[in-house]
């Protein structure tokens, strides 16, 4: 009986600035890089670096890349709304969050 081993790899990495290590070429682009965030004036610029075996194609990999996006935007929205209630909650009832309560 023949036994089949399924075998994959998979990095994935995330970079917002470079190395110190880095040469020439990656250090001009993100000198590139930064200067789009400058005259952009919002939001903020990442590399993102991965390696499957086996390939999978650039249109499966943006879909995976969307996803988890949405899934990072929902989770910002997330802590914003709990951000805003604390807010409030310290303005309405800043007793509750003094740091010696009187008794």
């Amino acid at each position: 009986m023949r036994v089949y081993k399924p075998e994959w790899r998979c990095t994935f990495s995330v970079y917002e600035g470079m190395e110190e290590t880095s040469g020439w070429r990656e250090r001009l682009a993100w000198f590139i890089r930064s200067l789009a965030d400058r005259l952009d004036g919002s939001g903020r610029t990442i590399k993102i670096d991965y390696d499957v075996t086996p390939h999978i194609n650039r249109e499966e990999v943006d879909n995976c890349l969307g996803k988890g996006f949405a899934v990072t935007q929902s989770l910002l929205t997330q802590l914003a709304h709990q951000a805003a209630c604390e807010n409030v909650m310290r303005e309405a009832k800043a007793e509750l969050f003094e740091e010696h309560p009187q008794r």
